[in-house]
């Protein structure tokens, strides 16, 4: 995963949003690259799906995703940081839903205090489909 700065610095610390996250979980050891931090893939995939929840509720059962709009690593994740996934409606279409994932990690040193920073924003598109995998409308809300 490419990162600008480390995870530690403290000028990038920051809180949680005041909400529910969507996705909440702990990279394990099989989720690492060779140099110890979270492979960028595992990342993008968690955020997929993170965003693919948010897009079924609205959607009211099957989607697909689309497209990657943009999708940006500020700061590396390290093992056991406690990964936490928030994802906002931003646009829809006729059958299409646009979806905002932010993405924060929270590091609990045992003998120090937790710490959070901002690590992956993403844009995904998500379609909502029929069950034979035709595109179908969104219901209203």
């Amino acid at each position: 995963m490419l990162s600008t700065q480390s995870s530690h610095d403290p000028q990038a610390f920051t809180t949680l949003p005041d909400r529910q996250p969507v996705l909440r979980v702990i990279p394990m050891p099989s989720d690492l690259n060779a140099h110890g931090d979270v492979f960028g893939g595992w990342v993008m995939s968690q955020v997929d799906l993170a965003g693919a929840i948010v897009a079924q509720q609205r959607a009211k059962g099957r989607v697909a995703t689309v497209a990657v709009n943009s999708f940006q690593f500020k700061h590396p994740i390290a093992i056991g940081d406690v990964i936490s996934f928030y994802g906002e409606i931003i646009k829809t279409g006729k059958t299409s839903i646009t979806i905002d994932v932010q993405v924060y990690s929270t590091h609990q040193p045992q003998l120090a205090e937790a710490h959070t920073v901002k690590v992956t924003e993403a844009i995904l598109t998500y379609v909502a489909l029929h069950q034979d995998g035709s595109k179908r409308e969104l219901p209203e809300h």
